[in-house]
């Protein structure tokens, strides 16, 4: 419940008078991928222009102060962004704006780079230096490398140096390139204004809201760049080499319910699953309810499939992001406290199925089935619409270590107790893979299976490169 932390979302637009005003209704769609901070690149052309700060995105663009009016250009790019490479610092903040021996650049990522340190360990070491803490920086200097610069395509060259997950949003004076990675592991989109203007996003969501439309995804391994001629796209992998790990959590509870990722509607991937959760996991009960909001989809579909009735048992305050956001566990729960309340009369006295999408830690999970208790619930069964996680993820969700893990090390029956709830079910791996539309093992299951696509040599966290700073300082560096 609220225990997932995603990385970030991206919106990026090129030739369209109204480019920054449309990048920030963008990022409000997205604003659901973080809330930690915002911020928008925007050129005219000639100069690259940039303002960020900590927050949401009405709160750094908040009205009267006449940032957007400031930063009106007809090319944009922007970012929100949840920490899971540094800390929560607005020197963390995105687009990053440096110039180099080729001009000024913005960069904006979503995704994590798990061969972060150890570049930043040899630029380091040759005299390069650092203000952030977090690895998007780390490309812009491959980008300023002589080396690289000199490339037949030096931002291809870049992208083959960068081990992880990441989607890319660059920023030239007269110019936006886009680049996903190999694998495809976070979702890119492309989309198209009616006056023709080209639209990035790391959702379709994004597109919605502004009158977009959608085009196609993004390839993995492909870069798209649009300028003065139009779009045109290259890889930096030769297509059909590397096999795609598409993030389905992505599906299940990242992504807003109106987008379209990895080739289907996020809403109705979510009732499939609840459907197939229904066939694996039944319960004898009375009613169906959902933890809003991530959950709602899947428990629509469980209770058409089961036929018992469906009813809102929890209602959501609009007026709380979500929490997965906050940085702090102690903050979470408050904030779940806040955010989620119980509708005393649908639950008092009936037995009760509960769905979520995922449980993570688990404990302001148990802090809702105390509060269905507290209500009146006669018994509560708790049914999950993917696998119990037992492995950390280090491409882009933060749930980074084993401990942290509600299933690492418990089974069935301790994680009952441990819930304090009547039952608990999980959806199984081979039902999950079967509600998806692409081939299995186009999917990443790294966090369920333990089997990671994309090689990881070293663990880390997301504080990993505050920590590698502070030896470099201790060391008399």
């Amino acid at each position: 419940m609220f225990e997932k932390k995603e990385s970030c979302g991206l919106f990026g637009i090129f030739g369209d008078p109204e480019a920054v005003q449309k990048t920030y209704f963008g990022l409000y769609s997205l604003q659901h991928r973080g809330q930690e901070s915002a911020g928008i690149a925007s050129s005219n052309g000639e100069n690259i222009e940039c303002y960020k700060g900590m927050g949401s995105v009405s709160r750094v663009f908040r009205s009267g102060t006449g940032f957007l009016e400031n930063l009106a250009n007809p090319i944009a790019i922007g970012h929100v962004r949840y920490s899971t490479t540094g800390s929560s610092k607005e020197i963390n903040s995105q687009p990053f704006l440096s110039e180099y021996s080729r001009g000024q650049v913005a960069v904006a990522h979503n995704g994590n780079l798990i061969n972060a340190a150890l570049l930043r360990d040899e630029y380091e070491a040759y005299g390069s230096i650092f203000k952030s803490t977090c690895d998007t920086e780390i490309i812009i200097h491959l980008l300023a490398k002589p080396t690289h610069v000199s490339k037949p395509d030096p931002l291809a060259h870049v992208l083959n140096h960068l081990q992880g997950a990441y989607c890319l949003l660059f920023l030239y004076a007269d110019r936006i390139e886009a680049a996903r990675d190999p694998y495809g592991v976070r979702p890119l989109c492309l989309g198209q204004t009616e006056k023709g203007a080209y639209v990035i996003a790391s959702e379709s969501c994004a597109f919605d809201t502004i009158g977009v439309k959608f085009l196609r995804e993004i390839m993995p391994g492909e870069i798209i760049r649009l300028d003065k001629k139009g779009l045109s796209s290259r890889f930096f992998v030769t297509p059909g080499t590397v096999k795609p790990a598409h993030c389905i959590f992505e599906h299940i509870y990242f992504a807003k319910q109106n987008s379209t990722i990895f080739g289907e509607n996020v809403h109705e991937f979510r009732k499939k699953l609840g459907k197939q959760l229904a066939i694996e996991q039944p319960a004898d009960a009375d009613v169906v309810i959902p933890v809003p909001d991530s959950g709602t989809s899947a428990a629509i579909g469980y209770a058409e499939q089961s036929k018992i009735p469906f009813d809102m048992g929890m209602v959501r305050s609009h007026y709380i992001g979500r929490t997965f956001i906050s940085p702090e566990q102690k903050m979470r729960e408050v904030e779940v406290k806040l955010k989620l309340a119980v509708v005393k009369e649908v639950v008092e006295g009936r037995s009760v199925v509960v769905v979520d999408d995922s449980i993570v830690r688990g404990t302001t999970t148990r802090g809702k089935i105390r509060a269905l208790r507290q209500a009146g619930a006669k018994q509560i069964h708790m049914r999950v619409s993917c696998p119990p996680i037992r492995h950390p993820c280090f491409y882009g969700v933060d749930f980074p270590t084993k401990e942290e893990l509600l299933a690492n090390n418990r089974d069935l029956k301790q994680i009952k107790e441990f819930l304090e709830v009547d039952s608990v079910g999980y959806m199984s791996l081979d039902g999950l893979l079967s509600c998806a539309a692409l081939p299995a093992d186009n999917y990443c299951t790294a966090c369920w299976s333990g089997k990671y696509p994309i090689p990881v040599d070293t663990t880390a966290n997301k504080f990993s490169l505050e920590h590698h700073q502070l030896r470099m300082f201790d060391d008399g560096f």
